[in-house]
């Protein structure tokens, strides 16, 4: 399929903290596809230290394809992303984090997908969880395939991976793109896509090696990470996505697992049930 002749651009952001080993290592798995891209758009959110500075100055040298997008003051992963969006030149969009690893075929798969199913808005893959490399995996997040599945999904929990994500432009900007929400800008997005007819698949094969800390599980907790999933649940029950059984039920077990549980006992759940 090395005959598909459409560009696309990958969108990733890069923050303070980031690791420049790392970043260099996802940005490079995006430069080196088996169909490259187009134009690699990336946001620099705010400050970050010299020694990232200089790995963007590498990367430059090596890929004439790089655009910067530079915010002087931290905005978040939200107007990051929709910054990028907004710039990109091309009809189709990727998604990429600054510390994941994409397989070497990934948008030569996703592009296939689209070109088989023009009624399809978006599509995306499986993840794989790895801690320092690759052969060492914690975890696989796995996502429902069909259009159909993926909406009932939406209905429980985020029903896609959102790092795997190649999308049509138009479809994201008509529903108003990324805004900003605590940890759940993505699941915010495909809601709203959801509700405006939007049509969702997910490739049954893991498209982006996906980098963890020791401590991911068990920080997915707390009063402002439950206020946020309540909010979200609470969104789809007003819209009427959902039904008042639904939202109590989701909301309860976000409570358990988010507020009563300790972290320990939290991150074995997700790493043992939440993940297959």
């Amino acid at each position: 399929m090395r005959n598909i002749d459409v560009p696309y651009t990958v969108c990733l952001s890069v923050y303070k903290n980031d690791c420049p080993k790392y970043f260099l290592a996802a940005i490079r798995s995006v430069a080196q596809q088996t169909i490259m891209p187009y134009e690699i758009i990336l946001t620099i959110d705010g400050p970050i230290s010299s020694e990232l500075e200089e790995s963007i100055v590498l990367f430059q040298k090596e890929s004439p394809s790089l655009r910067i997008i530079r915010f002087l003051d931290n905005k978040g992963h939200a107007a990051a992303r929709q910054a990028a969006i907004e710039a990109a030149k091309t009809d189709l969009i990727a998604i990429m984090d600054s510390d994941d690893i994409s397989i070497s075929n990934r948008m030569e798969l996703e592009l296939q997908y689209l070109q088989q199913h023009p009624e399809v808005d978006i599509v995306g893959g499986q993840i794989e969880e790895f801690i320092e490399n690759e052969s060492n995996i914690v975890g696989k997040r796995v996502v429902p395939l069909q259009d159909g599945n993926i909406k009932k999904y939406l209905k429980k929990r985020c029903p896609r991976n959102l790092v795997t994500v190649f999308f049509k432009k138009d479809a994201i900007q008509r529903v108003g793109g990324f805004i900003d929400w605590y940890c759940e800008e993505d699941y915010y997005l495909w809601i709203r896509m959801a509700e405006a007819g939007c049509v969702f698949a997910n490739i049954d094969k893991t498209l982006v090696f996906v980098r963890v800390g020791n401590e991911m599980y068990q920080r997915r907790g707390g009063w402002k990470y439950f206020k946020s999933e309540e909010k979200i649940q609470r969104y789809m029950f007003t819209h009427k996505l959902i039904r008042f059984h639904t939202y109590l039920y989701n909301t309860i077990i976000r409570f358990i697992l988010q507020v009563l549980m300790p972290n320990k006992l939290r991150g074995f759940i997700f790493q043992k049930f939440a993940r297959t």
